[in-house]
């Protein structure tokens, strides 16, 4: 057989890899019981990203720095019946070139229930989005470092996309810090 004959099996080998990597994996809609999946009501409300509350939310990083300021945050407060479950927070972080987003299950305490990528830009790193992964966030409080081979597993070859699953949380924690305490 000739080189020509494998050209496109071999060009096929080499994309599906990378564009599997990237996509919508969760609606706005979705993301929130995929963080409460106990949750049988939800309350969503839009937050605008003010000066201040940046200010307020950045006190609580501990000298972690976001690496993207949205313009407004999506916060949804689930419920089991009247007991309030936590709230999931729609959060963006910049891997390597572009946004991964993320949604963040708090429970009240500030502790993290759950977290999800719902939506995955890069070409490489995609492995953030396992439960395997992202399992190793499950309590993890406001005071947890998460630093990258400290108390958070890297995976080789996505060190910047397992940074900014660790940002994500952070900025998640830091603005329902920051909202609690306006009594927001």
């Amino acid at each position: 057989m000739t080189a020509a004959r494998f050209a496109p099996l071999l060009l096929l080998l080499l994309t599906v890899p990378v564009a599997a990597q990237e996509g919508v994996f969760l609606s706005d809609a979705e993301a929130p019981a995929a963080v409460f999946p106990d949750a049988d009501r939800f309350e969503r409300r839009e937050v605008p990203a003010t000066p201040e509350l940046q200010a307020a939310m950045a006190a609580r990083l501990d000298g972690v720095t976001p690496s993207v300021w949205e313009e407004r945050w999506t916060v949804v407060r689930a419920f089991h019946g009247e007991r309030l479950l936590g709230q999931a927070v729609f959060v963006d972080e910049i891997g390597k070139h572009r946004p991964i987003s993320f949604v963040v299950g708090l429970r009240p305490d500030g502790r993290v229930e759950d977290v999800a990528v719902t939506a995955y830009r890069e070409a490489y790193g995609g492995e953030v989005r396992s439960a395997r992964f992202l399992a190793q966030y499950h309590g993890k409080g406001p005071n947890d470092r998460l630093r990258t081979h400290d108390d958070v597993q890297n995976i080789a070859g996505a060190t910047l996309s397992v940074d900014a699953a660790s940002r994500a949380v952070r900025k998640a924690q830091a603005l329902a810090a920051a909202l609690a305490e306006r009594g927001q």
